[in-house]
């Protein structure tokens, strides 16, 4: 088949990865490769119209923004970071409401939270989401020297590095493992797709029928 027939859907490992699988099969798409155990980072599928790439979860915009990849999955909260930056250069027609989490704020136990983000106050927030830690405090009155973290969130308060940290909750256990609680949220999260605006006109007719069948997999998931 032609390159020009071939579409290209970026996604990351991880749970994004495994909750598109069955949007993927509802769509009549088996991958045939699991990026877990394989080395492969062009993942071919049972259509010969698609493939998959796998990229790190905070490149997938990028991808797609740039025409690398025709479409693909990212979380609100990548996707947030990514548009403060780069406005108006993504699509994003459908909220598949797959990898749900909160985005919240978090702090070692003992710590007065409540107390220490009177209006005109200062902390000091580790994160790697930063415009929305910034906006968060900002809505607060709340001044905040920001920390840029990439992992190992949760040590941040625990060594004095930082107050509080803004960083993705789940079930909450690795928090409760280090000894700190969620004290308040900042956004849901959820993944969603998202489309390159110039492969939307020029190659329309080959990603409609994904995108629909998408649509239809998470309304009934």
């Amino acid at each position: 088949m032609s390159p020009a027939n071939i579409l290209t859907l970026a996604l990351s490992k991880g749970r994004i990865f495994e909750e598109t699988l069955p949007l993927l099969e509802a769509a009549g798409v088996e991958v045939k490769d699991d990026p877990e155990s394989s080395r492969k980072l062009i993942l071919e599928t049972s259509r010969p119209d698609l493939r998959i790439i796998i990229v790190r979860a905070t490149d997938v915009p990028t991808y797609v923004q740039y025409g690398a990849a025709d479409f693909g999955i990212a979380g609100r909260d990548v996707l947030y970071e990514h548009t403060a930056s780069h406005p108006g250069g993504l699509y994003q027609p459908i909220d598949l409401n797959i990898a749900r989490c909160r985005l919240c704020v978090a702090v070692r136990e003992g710590f007065d939270y409540h107390a220490a983000v009177r209006q005109g106050s200062r902390l000091r927030v580790a994160t790697k989401y930063i415009r929305a830690a910034r906006e968060h405090f900002a809505e607060k009155g709340v001044h905040v020297d920001l920390i840029k973290l990439y992992g190992s969130m949760e040590l941040a308060p625990l060594v004095g590095l930082a107050d509080a940290i803004v960083d993705l909750v789940s079930t909450g256990n690795t928090l409760k493992a280090n000894n700190l609680v969620a004290v308040e949220d900042v956004a849901d999260i959820s993944s969603r797709m998202i489309v390159n605006r110039a492969a939307l006109k020029t190659r329309g007719l080959l990603l409609r029928p994904f995108l629909d069948a998408f649509s239809r997999a998470s309304t009934e998931a």
